[in-house]
């Protein structure tokens, strides 16, 4: 089986560096898991009147109101069927500020109705993403949030991007430091910058079966809606 990133690509996959193929190019079948570990050297948010929208993230690990330099971080990437049949990649991410752990998850899935990387946020999947991707000229990954919708029992509704960013990742692998690096930023077209981090990390490939994934990086609910 394809990653999800594999079937999104298509050949332009392989115009990916060798070390950020083989970071997005597993899937559930291959029991395999990456795991993270550096230092952001920047974590930052934007002015003042974005913080009331980054302490509503907290309430679901979706962004957060705090920065800071040379931040620990940790992030990890496993692969699983979801209770809907659909391949999903975690992305949970940790910082290790110096008065308190920060968390900022999401899982993502290849939608086929879309033909899109769904990227749900947080810890109930309330907000569903689209990803649009594609490859850097440095061989590096380029992922670009688009459309946002907002998913909670019988409410749902497209979320209009007036109180919402559009995010902005870079992640490419570093020849000369032998390091992954990512740098990302997310925006509002009208209120500016609103958050983002950039830093360095290597990486840990694990063998775990099904099985034995972490509770932890699982969503608490999960979303059929994409």
């Amino acid at each position: 089986m394809s990653s999800i990133y594999q079937r999104l690509l298509g050949a332009d996959f392989e115009k990916l560096h060798p070390k950020i193929q083989e970071r997005f190019g597993f899937s559930s079948v291959d029991k395999r898991a990456s795991v993270g570990r550096g230092i952001m050297e920047k974590v930052w948010y934007g002015k003042a009147f974005t913080l009331p929208f980054l302490y509503i993230g907290t309430w679901r690990n979706i962004m957060f109101p705090q920065q800071g330099q040379n931040v620990p971080f940790t992030i990890e990437n496993y692969a699983y069927i979801d209770s809907f049949g659909r391949e999903t990649i975690t992305w949970v991410r940790t910082y290790e500020f110096s008065n308190r752990l920060r968390r900022f998850d999401a899982t993502m899935i290849y939608s086929e109705e879309r033909q899109k990387i769904i990227d749900y946020l947080g810890t109930h999947q309330h907000l569903a993403v689209e990803i649009e991707m594609s490859v850097g000229e440095n061989g590096g990954m380029h992922l670009r949030s688009g459309n946002q919708y907002f998913y909670e029992g019988w409410c749902s509704f497209k979320f209009p991007m007036l109180f919402s960013g559009y995010a902005d990742v870079f992640e490419w692998y570093d020849k000369q430091s032998e390091k992954y690096r990512i740098d990302v930023k997310v925006s509002n077209p009208i209120f500016g910058d609103l958050f983002g981090y950039s830093g360095a990390f290597d990486v840990e490939y694990l063998r775990v079966e099904p099985e034995h994934i972490p509770k932890y990086v699982k969503p608490v609910r999960e979303e059929k809606r994409e």
